[in-house]
């Protein structure tokens, strides 16, 4: 018999995925610098491992190479796979990634939840076939989490870990029956069943609301974040007239009183938030939270704002072992993502 484990971010990487963006309506005016904001993720992270990246087509591979090339990144360390995709939020439609575990050995298999767009695009049927394509290439054994006869579903996004049996998430992602309903019905016992025995948690931690501006009606990886096994990183707002400041106010009340699954307390440490950014009169989803975890370096989004290097300065102290980089995403944020919803690990 074994046992599963859903592995925290910061757990060694055999790679990192990401998708190569090609729908212009996600970055509707802003798509031309998108693609080179990829570019420097790639360079960053391919010193410390390899970059799996789903191209459309072998025409974008090669002026995809070019671009990679021209800013210095060592292509060997890179890795190309030709797939169809609606979007490019891996994070998202990826699989889940877990460890089994039976006499003394670890293996890494992939977990399948459904993806239906966040409940709320219609453009998916491409996205929902990468979690088969990916482990069919990966030759990667793969499991349905089915409930009730039916796959769950679940973005990636939606949820984060520590890697020893807790997760965190949010009641307006996955409790909500009236907006952007992913699995009707669902109590919070069917949703701890489903973590429980498809990826070994034992401990979940219900936030209650998501940022403003996120379409994904409540992405945890905009708000909490695991650091350590009982260290999360959350959002607080100062201002209190913005409209982030009652929600993540509510949200570092819950979490004072949470401990992890070993029953030590959680400790918080607050992130600042960036000024909010309007574009086209939309908030858009901006959050230091939104960081990716790779072997060797921390990818922070940035806003050209003054607490950027506030948000820097915590996370490189929680991380002295990796360096802690910021990338350019105001442009990036248009598309309603940043760096960890557009990247997905693949454990060693």
């Amino acid at each position: 018999m074994f046992e599963r484990r859903l592995p925290a971010e910061w757990e060694k990487h055999c790679a990192t995925l990401i998708s190569l963006p090609h729908n212009k309506e996600d970055w509707p005016g802003k798509f031309h610098p998108v693609p080179w904001a990829y570019v420097e993720i790639v360079r960053k992270l391919a010193p410390g491992e390899m970059v799996y990246i789903i191209i459309h087509s072998k025409q974008a591979e090669y002026k995809f190479r070019k671009m990679l090339s021209k800013a210095g990144v060592n292509l060997k360390r890179v890795k190309f796979f030709k797939f169809q995709t609606n979007r490019s939020w891996m994070r998202d439609t990826s699989p889940a990634f877990i460890k089994k575990s039976a006499d003394d050995k670890e293996e890494v298999s992939a977990v399948r939840f459904n993806f239906n767009a966040w409940a709320k695009y219609s453009n998916w049927k491409k996205d929902v076939r990468i979690p088969s394509l990916l482990t069919s290439r990966l030759k990667m054994e793969m499991e349905d989490a089915v409930h009730n006869s039916k796959v769950v579903v679940l973005e990636g996004g939606s949820i984060d870990k520590n890697g020893s049996g807790t997760l965190i998430t949010t009641e307006e992602c996955l409790m909500d029956d009236k907006i952007q309903i992913r699995n009707p019905g669902f109590s919070k016992g069917d949703y701890e069943s489903i973590f429980r025995d498809f990826l070994g948690i034992k401990k979940v931690i219900w936030l209650k609301n998501g940022i403003a501006g996120d379409d994904t009606h409540g992405h945890v990886d905009d708000l909490a974040r695991f650091v350590n096994r009982d260290t999360v990183v959350l959002c607080r707002e100062g201002n209190v007239n913005d409209e982030n400041y009652k929600i993540l106010k509510e949200n570092y009340e819950t979490l004072q009183h949470e401990t992890v699954e070993n029953g030590n307390k959680v400790n918080i440490v607050s992130l600042p938030m960036p000024t909010p950014i309007i574009f086209e009169g939309m908030r858009l989803p901006a959050s230091y939270a939104n960081f990716y975890i790779g072997n060797e370096v921390v990818l922070v989004p940035t806003f050209n704002d003054k607490n950027d290097r506030v948000a820097l300065s915590i996370l490189t102290e929680l991380f002295p072992e990796r360096e802690v980089v910021g990338i350019h995403a105001v442009d990036l944020v248009w598309g309603l993502g940043t760096i960890h919803c557009l990247s997905h690990e693949i454990p060693e």
